[in-house]
């Protein structure tokens, strides 16, 4: 007898017990399911850059929407790349081309950075040219201060004329009103992961 009421009494804590974890399991996986469709959409691709060289001071940079069929244009913006068409030389050439199989990585991009380049800045990843020369310390800059301001020396205010602020040492450079359109779009929409080069 004093076994079956213990019985008794242990069968609807155990169910209570079952319940209760079928209850957090039924609730914790939607969350689950919410969690990774949210990470799963902020790592689709459904943007990317494309720089089309045409020359070192007069080029374009485009933000591409992938789309069913033909991918869209969103906004083209005049770029410049280096100082020479060499992609082997080093501080001074356009950037080496970079095609579907192995795109550029946009690896991080920052508002106020401050270095040698300053304010709105997009790191993209190294990249070896035809004869295995690796090209290092890549970027998407303009010219103004770290705080993304025009400044007084020539590195920090652009004037698109003697000197040509579109030179660069090899990275992809737009004129400060380009770069924070882009960081206004990009911020809004998602940043891309990669960047294409063609030419």
């Amino acid at each position: 007898m004093r076994k079956t009421a213990r019985s008794v009494h242990i069968a609807p804590l155990a169910l209570a017990a079952v319940l209760v974890g079928g209850l957090t399991a039924t609730t914790a996986a939607p969350v689950q399911a919410r969690t990774e469709a949210r990470a799963s959409v902020q790592a689709t691709d459904a943007h990317y850059l494309r720089f089309d060289k045409g020359s070192v001071t007069n080029s374009r940079l485009e933000l591409v929407k992938r789309t069913p069929g033909r991918d869209k244009v969103i906004k083209t913006y005049k770029a410049g790349s280096g100082q020479v068409t060499d992609t082997c030389a080093v501080g001074r050439g356009w950037l080496p081309n970079a095609g579907a199989s192995k795109p550029y990585a946009v690896e991080w991009h920052r508002k106020n950075f401050d270095g040698v380049i300053n304010g709105l800045v997009i790191k993209i990843s190294d990249r070896k040219c035809h004869n295995g020369t690796k090209r290092t310390e890549l970027f998407i800059h303009s010219e103004m201060k770290p705080n993304g301001k025009q400044g007084t020396v020539e590195s920090e205010r652009w004037t698109n004329r003697n000197p040509n602020d579109y030179y660069s040492n090899g990275c992809i450079k737009l004129n400060p009103t380009d770069i924070n359109d882009l960081f206004k779009r990009l911020d809004r929409i998602g940043w891309p992961k990669k960047l294409y080069v063609v030419s």
